[in-house]
């Protein structure tokens, strides 16, 4: 009878230790996933400010980029790290997208992003520009302006951009924490497109690059 609770005792056991390896497994990946997504921001936050760094890349004048060290961060945030669907709309025409000099870009809807953040539905429109896919370097290149409740406060009055690059499926990445300034921001010779009315997001996207202050 001993024996028989004892077999009992350690079946329990070795089923709960094995229930607690399968969630320490769960929980490890999602670390895992949640620290690869917060490598890639902080890569992108440091890539940024080499950039801005170097005199032949950056858009600062002058006597900004030499006393120049980092641009203003938001924390990183994972949670706007979203997977949007995205509907393409392989008709679209292009058209004529305003700029901050007058000058206009050509740009064309190349699709769609549908998701939901800080608990709303939301649908951004995501551009392509017909001279840059002609460039071997830009042939996947997806372009993303948007504003939202932070403009004309905590970032920049005109909107900040996403980079993209055309996936293979139908859901798309946009990680706001990789959401820059255009660079008319910080230099008014810079022709920057102007973000479309209906790229506006009803909320605070509190990640990304903050204004510029001089």
């Amino acid at each position: 009878m001993r024996l028989c609770i004892a077999v009992l005792v350690l079946g329990m056991l070795v089923s709960c230790g094995q229930e607690k390896k399968y969630h320490d497994v769960k929980n490890d990946i999602a670390a895992n996933v949640t620290s690869d997504k917060l490598a890639d921001i902080l890569l992108f936050q440091e890539e940024l400010n080499a950039e801005f760094k170097d005199p032949e890349t950056s858009p600062l004048a002058d006597r900004f980029r030499i006393k120049f060290e980092t641009l203003d961060f938001f924390a990183p945030d994972t949670n706007y790290v979203i997977e949007a669907q995205l509907v393409r709309t392989p008709e679209a025409l292009p058209f004529s997208m305003p700029t901050t000099t007058g000058r206009e870009s050509t740009e064309v809807v190349y699709g769609v992003a549908k998701f939901s953040i800080n608990g709303k539905a939301y649908e951004l429109e995501i551009y392509q520009s017909p001279d840059l896919i002609t460039q071997e370097k830009y042939k996947d290149y997806l372009f993303l302006p948007f504003t939202d409740n932070t403009n004309g406060e905590e970032t920049y009055g005109g909107g900040r951009y996403l980079d993209l690059r055309i996936p293979d499926g139908n859901t798309i990445i946009l990680d706001f924490n990789k959401a820059y300034n255009p660079y008319c921001a910080y230099n008014k010779k810079f022709s920057c497109p102007l973000v479309p009315a209906v790229n506006n997001l009803d909320t605070e996207i509190k990640v990304g690059v903050k204004a510029f202050e001089h």
